[in-house]
């Protein structure tokens, strides 16, 4: 079942963004939709790429429980069944694409770290050497794999592209002991992940994560490790110096690029090889991370 809207639930809106729609369910729960909407360059298309919910929304399941060793998150359940506010009834339209999670304070920050050299950090390094303020070695190429992963904090835009920041901008915007937290958290997730990607033949070169506050205690929220937050590269593939093999939207991206098109709305219609292809990436990444088949 492809879902592109979720106006069937009847239920407060608390946020819909580009690909996740979000309900508010009661004073202290959320429920979290992962439609199958796709957006690339900031811009959401109206073709949608079946499964891509239930792909994103298995990803997360999987690494938030993974990684509960080392912070605890805003998970309540995943069943259907288990829902409250007759939302049960909508078995087929939620089951696989949804959760029910705690309602926690986000943090105002992107917390993204880098393992290897690409996207913004790349075109940020090319033209300063830096990145977020952290001074890199002289010549390191494309995809180049870091000395060390590095912390490197976006501000969380309202509109249009987030702006890579230094870590003293976030300590200044939310204390220091907060911002602390958020680095070795999220360096500590990262080395975890990227050691489990790498035995699974993966590369995971950078990713991004949202935390929140819940009962005073940090907690991470949203999404995990999945292809639209991060970097999957093909190990058996890997060459530094070029783009990488990929299992995200960098198939997607490529495509876009090559055509005549500004990136800005409307979007592009897209091809049925290239909705299917997008798919297929996303479908790989969920059984390698997982080790588990995906069923449609």
């Amino acid at each position: 079942m492809l879902v592109k809207d979720t106006n069937f639930i009847d239920l407060p809106v608390f946020i819909k963004g580009k690909v996740r729609d979000v309900y508010e369910v009661g004073d202290d729960k959320l429920l979290m939709i992962v439609t199958d909407r796709i957006s690339a360059f900031d811009v959401v298309f109206d073709d949608l790429i079946p499964d891509k919910g239930r792909v994103l929304n298995g990803i997360s399941e999987f690494w938030f429980d993974f990684c509960k060793d080392i912070i605890g998150n805003h998970v309540i359940t995943t069943d259907v069944s288990e829902y409250p506010m007759g939302l049960s009834k909508f078995k087929e339209e939620l089951r696989g694409r949804s959760m029910l999670v705690k309602r926690v304070k986000m943090v105002e920050a992107e917390c993204i770290v880098r393992g290897y050299l690409e996207g913004s950090g790349l075109k940020d390094y090319k033209a300063t050497g830096e990145i977020s303020g952290i001074k890199l070695p002289e010549g390191l190429r494309q995809a180049d794999k870091l000395p060390e992963p590095i912390f490197t904090p976006s501000t969380k835009a309202k509109e249009g592209h987030d702006i890579n920041v230094s870590y003293e901008y976030v300590k200044e915007q939310i204390g220091e002991d907060l911002a602390s937290s958020l680095k070795e958290k999220s360096i500590s997730l990262y080395n975890k992940a990227e050691e489990y990607a790498l035995s699974r033949g993966i590369i995971l070169a950078d990713t991004k994560f949202e935390f929140g506050i819940l009962d005073g205690q940090l907690v991470i929220a949203d999404e995990m490790f999945t292809p639209d937050s991060s970097r999957f590269w093909e190990l058996a593939d890997y060459k530094p110096g070029r783009a990488q093999k990929s299992f995200d939207k960098q198939y997607l991206r490529e495509y876009l690029e090559s055509l005549d098109w500004d990136k800005t709305p409307p979007a592009p219609k897209l091809p049925k090889e290239v909705i299917e292809k997008t798919r297929a990436k996303y479908i790989e990444a969920y059984e390698r991370i997982t080790g588990k088949k995906f069923t449609a």
